[in-house]
């Protein structure tokens, strides 16, 4: 029977198929997987990935704890005199500098009483010119035989008094001065106004808070730890403190710890806040990571782990029989997670080639070989090896 055209060219596709095959050194379909390579034993070049030496590291034993950042110099502005605010010369978050004028409250009625001082004292000097001239005719008199000694004792003591009574008045207009001048109400520190509860037209006296004054150039941390940590507690400890997400802002040391617990069971310290500070303000809460001690730990990182059935695995280079480099997958323990860092509690020993890339295309005995460092490529991008 003659085959038929569709048949003749199946069976040339299949010859030029097996002579291809044979060309380029490679198996026939079905063959056993790296029968062309090395395989599992080494030998072939491997799939470049990125290893690192472990080493011991120093790792932190920290906890971390809330507190509030307070400053060391808080004024709280209350009048010292009673009356009607008149006039708020500031507004809140205005900065302020010694003397600046915050708040007048009515003085009218002290006033008044200043003019009134300060006429008597007119007339009390003018009794006082009139006694210190008498003073000096009786004196004259004296001298010219018209005069008893006991008129000149009488117009010195007369002098005496008219003076005591300038100087009494003249006491009393310092004091009812002194006085004037706390209706206006001025800063006594540098810093910035914090809320202004009053409003012109109200009453106040003196107990009423007008305002803050904060100085955020001088802040202190205060954290409360709980007793149980009590005796790790010293002077000199690291602490971090931390933003929104979790970056360390500034690192201080603590340098006060309370003797006494308060009535929440915590243990207050302190820290000064030196470094960054513009970064906070007065009565912000803040979280605090104290840093108990440092040992030498060795440490896997997070992406170099994968996680089968509730165990986790790690690959490291070792080598194979053919020379080069094979992964081996290794169990282990890990403990908690330190930055981007797991800590190694069993399965590792220091100076083993851990693989921290590619471990998703490897398994058990595949051949690996050393990735390349990146560099820059042509277009500015980083580039490793080919393709």
């Amino acid at each position: 029977m003659m085959p038929t055209p569709a048949r003749s060219r199946l069976v040339c596709l299949s010859v030029l198929g097996s002579l291809l095959v044979a060309a380029c050194g490679g198996s026939a379909p079905g063959g056993p997987p790296g029968a062309g390579g090395a395989g599992g034993r080494g030998g072939g070049p491997g799939l470049p990935v990125d290893m690192i030496t472990l080493a011991l590291a120093p790792v932190e034993d920290v906890g971390e704890f809330v507190g509030t950042v307070k400053s060391r110099q808080t004024t709280t502005v209350q009048p010292q005199v009673e009356g009607f605010l008149t006039r708020i010369a500031v507004t809140s978050g205005s900065s302020v500098t010694p003397g600046t004028v915050l708040f007048e409250i009515d003085s009218t009625s002290q006033a008044a009483t200043v003019a009134a001082l300060e006429s008597t004292r007119a007339a009390r000097e003018a009794d006082a010119v009139y006694a210190r001239q008498q003073a000096a005719r009786v004196k004259a008199l004296f001298e010219a035989g018209a005069a008893s000694q006991q008129e000149v004792d009488q117009s010195a003591t007369a002098v005496m008094t008219a003076e005591a009574q300038v100087l009494a008045v003249d006491a009393q207009i310092r004091q009812q001065r002194n006085e004037l001048a706390y209706y206006r109400v001025t800063a006594s520190t540098s810093g910035v106004v914090g809320d202004v509860p009053v409003r012109q037209g109200d009453r106040v006296t003196r107990s009423t808070v007008l305002t803050t004054i904060e100085d955020n150039k001088n802040l202190e941390a205060y954290i409360n730890v709980p007793v149980q940590e009590g005796p790790r507690l010293r002077p000199g400890l690291v602490v971090r403190l931390l933003g929104e997400n979790s970056e360390v802002l500034a690192t201080e040391r603590i340098y006060f710890v309370a003797s006494s617990v308060d009535e929440t069971q915590t243990i207050l310290v302190k820290a000064r806040i030196s470094a960054n500070a513009s970064q906070f303000r007065a009565d912000q809460f803040i979280r605090a990571r104290l840093v108990w001690s440092e040992t030498p730990r060795l440490v896997v990182p997070v992406t170099a782990v994968t996680r089968v059935g509730g165990q986790f695995f790690v690959f490291v280079a070792e080598p194979g029989d053919g020379g080069g480099l094979v992964a081996r997958m290794r169990s282990v323990t890990l403990g908690a997670v330190v930055g981007n860092d797991y800590l190694l509690l069993d399965g590792l020993n220091e100076g083993d080639r851990l693989i921290t890339s590619g471990i998703q295309m490897i398994g058990d005995g595949a051949p690996v070989t050393p990735a390349p460092p990146a560099s820059p490529g042509a277009d500015g991008r980083q580039g490793g090896g080919g393709r």
